[in-house]
């Protein structure tokens, strides 16, 4: 089993940052990749970022391309998502997912049935 576990969310003023944490526990070893879905009200849950565990390669939407990015720490188990110019459309409940499969396009990793794990949410509010 995995959990993950999100944090960082906040109110924030538009054109201001904000850096969300995901801190992973339990299989580890099993992440391929770890990404960053967002979910505003009545909307469906969007693809934001993600990050290949082993490698490094990242992987945005062009909604948030330039703007955010995504990190991680091997040894603390944790991916960061760096939220920088932030609009009033990029509020949203930010939920960080992984899954024990690989998968190797951008396209398969922005589908949210393919992620086993999840994390509960942070709230992220960007004022006008």
């Amino acid at each position: 089993q995995v959990q993950l576990v999100e944090s960082g969310g906040g109110l924030v003023q538009s054109g201001g940052s904000l850096t969300l944490s995901c801190a992973a526990s339990g299989r580890t070893f099993s992440f391929y990749t770890v990404s960053w879905f967002r979910q505003a009200p009545g909307k469906e849950r969007e693809f934001v970022a993600a990050i290949r565990w082993s490698g490094g390669s990242t992987y945005y939407a062009d909604s948030v391309k330039g703007r955010f990015a995504i990190s991680r720490d091997n040894d603390k188990n944790t991916v960061y998502l760096q939220m920088n110019s932030l609009k009033p459309e990029d509020t949203a409940v930010y939920y960080c997912a992984t899954a024990n499969i690989i998968m190797r396009s951008m396209s398969l990793m922005a589908e949210p049935q393919r992620y086993a794990y999840w994390g509960q949410g942070t709230q992220v509010t960007v004022s006008s």
